[in-house]
């Protein structure tokens, strides 16, 4: 059985207009996130669900309720078979169209994020329960609103990083990829 997976669950990186979506191929038993860039959910987690810091995050727990930041490794939609595109509607990408994670899709310029810069960066995605598959990472257009529900036509055509199986280290998936110039 196979799974595709959402890693990311919206990686917000670095300036308001620069966000990434990864996606990955693993088997059903996969959870985690990307905490480099961070992740959403991963960002939300790490302030504490009971009190978050950032606007963002405690609009998102208040949308989503706390259980689905204790449960931040488990955004993904199983036996999408390569189709996430066809499954997961617009506005719904960060959520992986699961209810429980709609606060992940709230539109806002506001969401925790990692400063990047083009270049090579090494990208890290903590495997909870490691195993192999891979990964795609999207940058959206320099035209995305983040203000705005994103959309699968926010996104480049064809990701910026395709890795199969990358290493672990310390409970990370790591791997290298060239972020686009903005």
């Amino acid at each position: 059985m196979t799974i595709r997976h959402k890693a990311a669950a919206c990686t917000a990186a670095g300036a308001a207009s620069l966000v990434l979506a990864a996606l990955s191929s693993a088997p059903a038993a996969a959870h985690g996130s990307m905490t480099d860039p961070v992740s959403r959910v991963s960002a939300c987690y790490a302030e504490g669900v009971e009190s978050p810091q950032s606007a963002a995050c405690k609009a998102a727990v208040a949308a989503s309720g706390k259980q689905a930041f204790y449960d931040w490794n488990a955004v993904n939609i199983a036996n999408a078979a390569g189709k996430s595109k066809q499954i997961i509607p617009d506005g719904k990408l960060c959520s992986a169209a699961n209810e429980k994670y709609r606060g992940l899709d709230l539109p806002r310029a506001d969401w925790p994020s990692t400063k990047m810069s083009a270049g090579g960066h090494t990208f890290h995605y903590k495997g909870t329960a490691p195993h192999k598959g891979s990964f795609a990472l999207y940058i959206t257009k320099d035209s995305y609103d983040p203000t705005k529900p994103l959309k699968w036509s926010d996104l480049e055509a064809k990701p910026f990083v395709e890795v199969a199986d990358p290493k672990m280290e310390n409970g990370d998936y790591v791997f290298r990829g060239d972020v686009p110039a903005r």
